[in-house]
């Protein structure tokens, strides 16, 4: 690996929680707590390599969708390892955010997420965005509503690519250099949308509770050997 040449922000699509525990002929839950271990390992070793931006997809706004038994263990697994986790974050150096549209989980859950940010939000070490109740289309929505509303007198033709980027969940954070999707599932399932348009793409068989330094070194690594051109001739 060449340490010169680490991606300064890395996304990633966490996939093949459900099919680890079915393997193991253990519930779905399994699956979720096992992940919960890749994202600390994954974290650990981004923040070793000086990587300074990791965005994972917890939740999407299509989520809802699944048995309200599944959902009530994610909140429940949420608020748990947020309480579990936090100060190990403050200690490391660790900003966390959780962006999406929190407003649609419970007072309880809002209080702790906000908490959590308030606690770490001088981390300088690697920032953790955690995407929650999050959609690229939704988040496109509330971009282009938050400009209506912040700027009710601009005028037609003023609305500019970097206008938008401003008014993202992740505004003032670079654009991710490397999307990784584990579990070999070739889509981007309606994830960072805006943000992805130049990042390099690496799928892996990998399921995500199996998902470890060794696997985010290959993806790095797969990384390293393209030649990004961002649509020039070079």
């Amino acid at each position: 690996m060449d340490k010169q040449n680490i991606p300064q922000h890395i996304a990633i699509i966490m996939d093949g929680n459900g099919r680890w525990a079915k393997r193991r002929l253990l519930p779905r839950a399994a699956g979720h707590k096992a992940g919960v271990a890749s994202l600390k390992a994954v974290l650990k070793a981004c923040a070793e390599l000086g990587v300074k931006y990791l965005t994972v997809y917890a939740f999407s706004t299509e989520n809802w969708g699944r048995p309200r038994e599944e959902v009530d263990f994610l909140m429940n697994l949420f608020a748990q390892s947020i309480d579990r986790e936090i100060d190990e974050l403050v200690k490391s150096g660790v900003r966390l955010q959780f962006l999406g549209r929190i407003h649609k989980f419970s007072d309880q859950l809002q209080t702790k997420m906000r908490e959590a940010m308030e606690k770490t939000k001088d981390g300088e070490r690697i920032t953790l965005n955690v995407m929650v109740n999050y959609g690229g289309r939704a988040e496109l929505v509330d971009a282009a509503n938050d400009i209506i509303i912040n700027s009710p007198h601009l005028n037609v033709g003023n609305i500019t690519e970097t206008l938008i980027s401003e008014h993202l969940y992740t505004k003032g954070m670079p654009d991710p250099d490397l999307l990784i999707r584990t579990a070999n599932e070739m889509r981007v399932s309606n994830f960072l949308l805006w943000q992805i348009a130049y990042a390099e793409i690496y799928v892996t068989e990998t399921l995500w509770p199996d998902f470890r330094k060794k696997e985010l070194a290959a993806a790095i690594e797969g990384y390293q050997k393209r030649e990004r051109r961002f649509g020039k001739l070079q």
